[in-house]
C-alpha cells in the first residue's frame, strides 16, 4: 500500500506520486498558457476589433470571473469524482473555447469567448488537490507551491511566446488580424496533449483512483459548516490580494508598457513575460518557508509569515506605480512579483491543514478569492478616470490593508499538530 511522499524527488518518475506531482503541473501550465495567450496580444486585438479602454476592461474582468464559480465547482468536483476524472474533461472542454476564439469578429463575441476561456483557470484547484494528496503533511506547502509556480509559470511564457508565434504568422504573408487568431490553435493543441498525459499517467491517490478505493465513499461527504471558518475567509482575501493581483498583471502588464514607455508588443510581452517567468522559483520559496515556519512556530507562524510577504508586495506595488522610468519600473516589478509569487506560495502552505476532509472545497473557495480579487481589480483599469498608474496605487494600499487582516487572524487551532508533524525520513527536494 503506498503513502504519501515524504521527499519531493524533482527528477524522478519513477512514482505515481512524483508522476503525478509533475503532470498537474504541466496541466496547469497549459491551461494558465490558454487562459492568458490573448494577453500580450491585446494591443493587436484592441486595434481589430476597435476596442474602447471600458471595453479592454470589461474583457479583462470576463477573463477571470468565469473561474470564480469553476473553481468553486471544480473543487467539489475533486472531492466526488477525483482529481485525474476533473483534470481530463475540464482540459478537453477548455480547449474548445482555445480554438474558437479566433471567430470573434467583434467585441461583444470576443467577451463572450473570453469569458468561456476563463473556465479552464479552475485547473488551478486540482493541482492543489491533487498535489496533496500525494505529499506527507510537513511538505504539502512545498508540493503545492512548486506546482502552483511552475504551473503559473505558463503566463509568464506566453506572454513571451505569444508575441513571437503572431510575428512568425505574419512572416507567413497572414494579416495582424489573421495571426492572433491563428495563434490560440498551439494552445488548444497543448491541452488535448496533456489531456492523454493525464488520463495515461496519474491517479487519484498513492493507492489508485476513487472508484478503485474507499476515499470517496469515506471522505465524499461536504461539511457546509466550514464556512463559518474566518481562517477560510482570511486566507481567501488573502489570495484575492496576491493571485488576484497576479492576473490582473498578467491582463494588463503589457498594454501598460506598451501605452506607458512606449514599447513594441514583443518588447511588452518580454517584460510582462519576466513577471510570470519568476514562478519558476518565488512561489515555491514562499511554500518552503512556509513549511519551514509551520516545522518551528506553527500554523500561526504561517499566518505571520503571509502577512509579512503580503505587506511587502504592497509597498512593492506602490513604488511600481511611481516609477517615472523603465529601469525603475521593471526593478520594482521584480520586488512586489517576488513577494507577491511567495504569498501564493504562503497562503496554500497553509490550506491543506484547514479542513482535511473537505480539501477540495476549501482549495477552491481560496483559490476563487484569487480570481475574486482580479475581477475587482479589473474594475479599477476598466474606469475612464483612473489611470492605470492610479489604479497600481489603489491595489498597493489595498493589499497592505489585507495584510494586517491576515496578521489579526489566528490560524491556530486543530490543524496545529498536522502542521508540525515530524517527519520520519528527513525533509527535501531533489
Amino acid at each position: 500500500m503506498s503513502a504519501p511522499l515524504h521527499k519531493i524527488k524533482i527528477f524522478s518518475l519513477a512514482t505515481i506520486q512524483m508522476r503525478t506531482f509533475h503532470i498537474t503541473w504541466l496541466m496547469f501550465f497549459v491551461c494558465f498558457f490558454g487562459w492568458f495567450g490573448l494577453a500580450p496580444l491585446m494591443p493587436t486585438i484592441r486595434t481589430d476589433l476597435g476596442l474602447t479602454k471600458s471595453q479592454v476592461g470589461n474583457i479583462i474582468i470576463a477573463s477571470v470571473s468565469g473561474t470564480i464559480i469553476a473553481r468553486l465547482i471544480i473543487g467539489r468536483l475533486c472531492d466526488t469524482w477525483g482529481p485525474r476524472k476533473t483534470a481530463v474533461r475540464l482540459l478537453l472542454l477548455g480547449s474548445l473555447p482555445v480554438f474558437l476564439v479566433g471567430l470573434s469578429r467583434d467585441y461583444a463575441s470576443f467577451l463572450l469567448f473570453r469569458l468561456a476561456i476563463s473556465v479552464i483557470g479552475g485547473s488551478f484547484v486540482i493541482t492543489q488537490f491533487h498535489t496533496s494528496l500525494m505529499f506527507a503533511p510537513a511538505i504539502k506547502g512545498t508540493a503545492n507551491a512548486i506546482t502552483g509556480g511552475w504551473g503559473n509559470l505558463g503566463g509568464g511564457v506566453t506572454n513571451m511566446v505569444m508575441p513571437l508565434i503572431f510575428a512568425a504568422i505574419v512572416g507567413f504573408g497572414y494579416t495582424k488580424a489573421e495571426a492572433w487568431r491563428y495563434a490560440m490553435i498551439l494552445p488548444g493543441l497543448m491541452m488535448l496533449g496533456v489531456a492523454y498525459l493525464y488520463y495515461r499517467f496519474t491517479k487519484d491517490t498513492p493507492n489508485g483512483n476513487f472508484d478503485e478505493t474507499r476515499y470517496n465513499k469515506t471522505d465524499n461527504k461536504t461539511d457546509w459548516s466550514i464556512l463559518a471558518d474566518w481562517r477560510i475567509w482570511a486566507l481567501t482575501l488573502a489570495y484575492g490580494m496576491c493571485f488576484g493581483m497576479e492576473i490582473t498583471f498578467d491582463n494588463v502588464a503589457s498594454l501598460h508598457f506598451v501605452d506607458t514607455f512606449k514599447l513594441s508588443q514583443s518588447s511588452a510581452g518580454f517584460w510582462a513575460g519576466i513577471f510570470g517567468f519568476m514562478n519558476l522559483f518565488a512561489r515555491a520559496l514562499g511554500g518552503i518557508i512556509s513549511d519551514k515556519t509551520g516545522a518551528k512556530f506553527g500554523i500561526r507562524g504561517k499566518g505571520w509569515l503571509l502577512a509579512l510577504v503580503l505587506l511587502a508586495e504592497g509597498i512593492g506595488l506602490l513604488l511600481f506605480a511611481q516609477a517615472g522610468s523603465l529601469t525603475m519600473a521593471i526593478i520594482s516589478m521584480l520586488s512586489f512579483a517576488l513577494f507577491l509569487k511567495m504569498a501564493n506560495g504562503a497562503t496554500y502552505g497553509i490550506v491543506p491543514f484547514i479542513n482535511e476532509k473537505n480539501a477540495g472545497m476549501v482549495s477552491g473557495i481560496v483559490g476563487a478569492g484569487g480570481n475574486m480579487g482580479g475581477m475587482l481589480f479589473g474594475f479599477l483599469f476598466k474606469s475612464d478616470s483612473i489611470s492605470y498608474v492610479q489604479a497600481f496605487t489603489y491595489i498597493g494600499f489595498i493589499v497592505i490593508g489585507v495584510s494586517c487582516i491576515v496578521m489579526l487572524t489566528r490560524f491556530s487551532k486543530q490543524p496545529e499538530a498536522a502542521a508540525t508533524r515530524p517527519v520520519r525520513t528527513p525533509v527535501a527536494i531533489s
